[in-house]
């Protein structure tokens, strides 16, 4: 299969999979109103996104996480329970994308996304809660307004300029790794 010409479609789907990761309700909140106010055309599977109900449910649920994850204690009990959203929500939208592909086609989108959404959710719940040992708010705050900023730019990429998106995908997975890494090897010199 030839996927050259599918690599808008391979980009969208790694970037509500990313992002869900990240935001799943902020995702699911930008793309359905972009779809909704015509700044975009989402594909068929996604308009969904665009209904009333969807918008206002999202949207309030953004407004939520975006005031819990300020606060040290409640976000790492956040990204604790999440743990069981972000991730199906990652594989469902990336799925979604593919809606109108070979079943094949869609299940892996459901695989790879879910997978993609997995490793940034824990990679991020990991770094925060890393972070949310330090007594100073300042930190915490800093690492969630950077998540609230890149979601959206994740998504502008991946529509806009595909390529883009996936040379800052992998820039972003590699310092995730490098971070979690050096979390791990102080969480190692602090117990020994």
């Amino acid at each position: 299969m030839d996927l050259s010409g599918h690599l808008p479609d391979i980009a969208i789907a790694a970037a509500l999979a990313w992002g869900s990761g990240l935001r799943a309700y902020a995702v699911i909140f930008a793309l359905g109103l972009a779809g909704a106010t015509g700044w975009l055309e989402l594909p068929q599977h996604l308009r969904l996104l665009q209904h009333p109900l969807v918008l206002g449910a999202s949207g309030l649920m953004t407004a939520v996480e975006f005031f819990a994850d300020k606060l040290p204690w409640l976000d790492s009990l956040w990204d604790a329970v999440h743990s069981f959203i972000r991730i199906p929500a990652g594989a469902a939208l990336a799925a979604a994308v593919f809606g109108d592909s070979d079943s094949a086609v869609t299940l892996a989108a459901a695989i790879l996304g879910g997978t993609l959404s997995a490793g940034v959710h824990f990679a991020k719940a990991g770094m925060r809660a890393a972070i949310n040992t330090s007594p100073e708010p300042f930190s915490n705050w800093t690492a969630s307004l950077a998540e609230d900023a890149v979601v959206p730019l994740g998504l502008w990429l991946a529509f806009a300029h595909p390529l883009a998106f996936f040379a800052g995908l992998i820039l972003f997975l590699v310092g995730a790794a490098l971070l979690l890494r050096l979390i791990w090897r102080g969480l190692q010199r602090l117990l020994a």
